[in-house]
């Protein structure tokens, strides 16, 4: 690979890790060509982008960021996967039901929404995190709930204040 082909590889991985506030790094060593196809599938599927880069060039990739990694680029070391989503959890979804028939894939590290995550024990935490739609519809709930029970508190007071009438006018 050429400097220019380099260069542009890394000018592609920094714009894409500027793009993508969720990115997921994960060793696919020791999977076959069958099991790899059915991962990439698994990823489609789910709208995970799945791509296998060089640690040295997502290294300069990060370092030219704007973002801060963290100790992300220190995990870089074997056969690297790269995952993006737009959603927080579904990266860490995959991996965890793709465990179900393999060993594999095992997560280095994750970066969601600015928050740095290293190693696999972190797996369990990250597949609980939930999205913004979630976080968003649960915020309107609770937001919801008190007026709702100030607004039923009041149509109950005035069916209770009409019977009173009602009730006092027929006695007249």
């Amino acid at each position: 690979m050429t400097r220019e082909e380099k260069a542009t590889v890394i000018k592609d991985l920094t714009a894409q890790l500027a793009d993508n506030s969720t990115i997921y790094l994960a060793d696919i060593s020791g999977l076959n060509a069958v099991v790899t196809s059915d991962l990439r599938r698994a990823a489609f599927k789910a709208n995970v982008k799945l791509a296998v880069v060089k640690n040295t060039l997502l290294a300069k990739a990060m370092e030219a960021s704007d973002k801060d990694f963290g100790e992300l680029p220190e995990v870089l070391k074997g056969n690297t996967s790269l995952m993006f989503s737009e959603i927080g959890n579904a990266p860490a979804k995959l991996i965890k039901n793709f465990r179900k028939k393999s060993d594999k894939p095992l997560l280095k590290g994750a970066f969601v929404e600015e928050a740095v995550y290293i190693g696999d024990e972190n797996l369990d935490a990250l597949v609980s995190i939930k999205s913004k739609e979630e976080m968003i519809g649960d915020i309107i709930g609770l937001l919801q709930s008190p007026a709702k029970n100030v607004i039923s508190g009041l149509k109950s007071g005035g069916g209770k204040l009409a019977g009173i009438l009602k009730t006092l006018s027929e006695r007249e």
